[in-house]
């Protein structure tokens, strides 16, 4: 979801008419216009009824306030405070991050406008990093956290997809029943040759036509109609929406992965450090609230990315 449209959305209900928020916005109005008919599009749902008197919310679009609007108003409140309270905050900060985790694009961004003097560092890479030999301050894990000297900081919990395009499921069929999936070509992440994967209660040991730790080439793949795969749903949902690829055996759910910050326990956390801590932890509630209606509009609420519940 375009979150700057949500904002221009929101601005929209709350001043009543598409002119006045643009007044206050200050940016064009057939500008704003387009940017609201391209969030409706994205949701496949009517969020405004327009008329010569201004507009007003139509049931999804009185829905999709009453998330977005909470988020947006603590964003903005945190963002303020932490302009007024830190707003000297200057130096490096460095990062390793998977690669394409789009999610966390949007948050750098966010954070980086909050704390304008602060250089971040990104190392894109799938390797477990020594964070002191390699000189990161924070990296962002997905699975399981085992090393000892390390603070774990539990954010985030989503479930990979198991996807197809419809050319591939015309040509062959829908699979009804895990075992189904031998008669499929498959591709599957994984840095050797062999993967499982967990689908509900059962295992299933794909023979992979491709094998590969880069989730792009998986869903350039699976687009063109060779294989089935598994996605994050990141990567996922816009192809969904657009029927671009389908959701297979959804009663079957792949495991739910978490995602986690480390940094080192022996080393004090900077200021810099903490404040992109609690920055993001802050950020996540936004972040999947306003992303739960695009969810709920192709049916991925499942596997939705959601801020762990015990944080």
């Amino acid at each position: 979801m375009d979150f700057n449209a949500v904002r221009m959305f929101v601005s929209v209900a709350q001043a009543g008419s598409l002119s006045a928020a643009a007044e206050r916005l200050d940016i064009p109005l057939p500008t704003l216009s387009r940017r609201i008919r391209e969030l409706e599009q994205q949701l496949k749902v009517q969020l405004l009824e327009r008329s010569v008197r201004g507009t007003r919310l139509t049931d999804s679009g009185a829905r999709l306030y009453e998330h977005a609007s909470r988020g947006i108003e603590a964003l903005i409140e945190g963002e303020q405070a932490v302009i007024s309270d830190q707003a000297q905050l200057k130096g490096r900060l460095r990062l390793s991050l998977p690669p394409s985790f789009e999610p966390w694009w949007e948050v750098l961004a966010a954070f980086q406008r909050s704390y304008p003097q602060i250089q971040v560092c990104v190392y894109t890479t799938e390797r477990r990093i020594d964070l002191i030999e390699d000189g990161v301050d924070v990296a962002l894990r997905v699975g399981a956290i085992t090393h000892e000297s390390m603070v774990a900081r539990r954010m985030l919990s989503y479930r990979h997809i198991l996807v197809a395009s419809p050319a591939l499921i015309e040509r062959l069929g829908a699979p009804g029943s895990v075992a189904a999936l031998h008669a499929y070509p498959c591709a599957i992440w994984c840095q050797g040759v062999h993967a499982t994967w967990r689908l509900g209660e059962e295992l299933f040991q794909p023979e992979a036509l491709l094998a590969t730790n880069d989730y792009l080439h998986l869903r350039s793949r699976a687009l063109a109609g060779d294989v089935v795969t598994e996605l994050p749903p990141f990567l996922a949902a816009g192809a969904i929406r657009e029927g671009k690829l389908l959701a297979l055996l959804p009663e079957h759910p792949l495991p739910e992965q978490q995602i986690h910050l480390l940094y080192p326990s022996h080393r004090h956390p900077s200021a810099i450090v903490r404040a992109y801590l609690d920055f993001t932890q802050g950020y996540l509630g936004y972040l999947a609230e306003v992303s739960s209606t695009a969810a709920s509009a192709v049916g991925l609420q499942r596997y939705l990315i959601a801020p762990d519940p015990g944080q």
